[in-house]
């Protein structure tokens, strides 16, 4: 039982030593509370049986040197946002180009007068309802 507590404390510490350097490293916590739970599990036996390894205390150690680091980068990290003044200019660009195309395709067609009064005054028999 020693052993294996001893064994899942240092594999859970230096796991959790690699997440905490991680960018997204607020999952640390998880096998860092692991590793100082089956460390402090293996330290209690060994120390009953008058064996204290120091594997044990360095487990441990590395278990709080990630949960100091994670808890760090949590508190004094800045997220950063992106650069939305280039991403605006770019948004107007577009609309305005879309805006220019639009203009340019549909014109509008003017009539006479004369023109209006003779569509108004065309009979509607004439028209083919399937054109």
């Amino acid at each position: 039982m020693k052993k294996t507590s001893t064994i899942i404390a240092f594999i859970s510490a230096v796991i959790s030593v690699i997440i905490a350097v991680l960018p997204n490293s607020k999952f640390t916590f998880i096998p860092a509370l692991a590793a100082l739970i089956f460390g402090f599990i293996a330290f209690n036996l060994s120390k009953k049986t008058g064996e204290v390894k120091k594997i044990i205390q360095f487990s441990m150690l590395l278990a709080l040197l990630a949960l100091g680091l994670s808890t760090y980068k949590t508190f004094f990290t800045t997220p950063q946002a992106p650069q939305t003044e280039a991403l605006e200019k770019q948004i107007t660009d577009k609309s305005e180009e879309e805006s220019e195309e639009k203009k340019e395709t549909k014109e509008p067609t003017e009539l006479d007068p004369a023109e209006m009064e003779a569509l108004h005054d065309a009979p509607l028999e004439n028209l083919d309802p399937k054109d």
